[in-house]
């Protein structure tokens, strides 16, 4: 059984809802980002969702796009990254998953990707650019090496794109609460509850919201109905709000710690 399997499994048993929290990798260093993924962790977070960064973050709105080119001006690689996780994995335990663009992915090659992500200690995988009908390839090759498939299901999806999704997804599916890029919102969608039990109905896997969560407020009230609660860009602003703070990752985890504890 996957970590994320079993992460969402102790959850349920629990009756609690998962928070995943993203943040950019390589900002505002690689050694930065270990303490900060630990932090996390101490923090009460149930997954994390590194970012590799990419220069033309096509999702992600100017928070996470600033995060990604400070992560690459600092030389920031899908290589480290995974070495990284590797890292990383003698002292965290909760899933790691690696949010990337595919053209990384791909260029590195599928199999030779999926192979070190596996062997460093990765549990599932996030490409926010690969339409689920041009995935068979990659899907073959991450799921061979035992790594979970997350795709994303938007407001815009009818049933069978839906179905589709369902199909393809392992460990959660990826529900996008709003049209349009990342970014923290004031206001969520007033329609989410019924958005998330129409896609219930395709699939057994956790159904997580993200894109625009951002308050102690809106992550209560997504733990209601919701298998997890994704916070990206109100962490990632934490961390390019201090910068040049020597607390910058005690910071993160005082932040992060106002979420998880609603």
């Amino acid at each position: 059984m996957s970590r994320l399997k079993n992460k969402f499994n102790e959850l349920k048993r629990k009756n609690r809802c998962a928070f995943i929290a993203y943040i950019t990798a390589g900002d505002p260093n690689l050694s930065k980002t270990k303490e900060i993924v630990q932090e996390l962790e101490k923090s009460g977070v149930d997954i994390i969702e590194l970012g590799v960064p990419f220069s033309d973050p096509l999702a992600d709105g100017p928070v996470i796009q600033a995060a990604s080119q400070r992560a690459l001006k600092n030389g920031t690689s899908l290589t480290k990254i995974i070495r990284l996780v590797k890292a990383l994995r003698f002292k965290v335990k909760i899933p790691l998953c690696l949010m990337s663009y595919y053209n990384p992915i791909y260029k590195m090659g599928l199999a030779h990707f999926a192979q070190m992500a596996s062997e460093a200690g990765v549990d599932g995988v996030i490409v926010p650019d690969l339409p689920v009908e041009e995935a068979g390839p990659f899907i073959r090759c991450v799921r061979k090496a035992k790594l979970d498939t997350i795709f994303f299901v938007a407001p815009t999806s009818a049933g069978e794109r839906i179905k589709k999704t369902a199909n393809a997804s392992s460990g959660f599916i990826y529900y996008i609460s709003l049209t349009g890029i990342t970014g923290a919102r004031k206001e969520l969608s007033r329609d989410l509850r019924g958005r998330i039990n129409s896609i219930k109905k395709y699939s057994r896997n956790p159904v997580c919201v993200g894109f625009g969560v951002s308050r102690p407020k809106q992550v209560k009230e997504l733990s209601s109905f919701c298998d997890g609660v994704i916070v990206g860009s109100a962490i990632v602003s934490r961390v390019s709000a201090n910068l040049k703070d020597k607390n910058l990752v005690h910071k993160v985890g005082n932040f992060v710690r106002g979420l998880t504890n609603v």
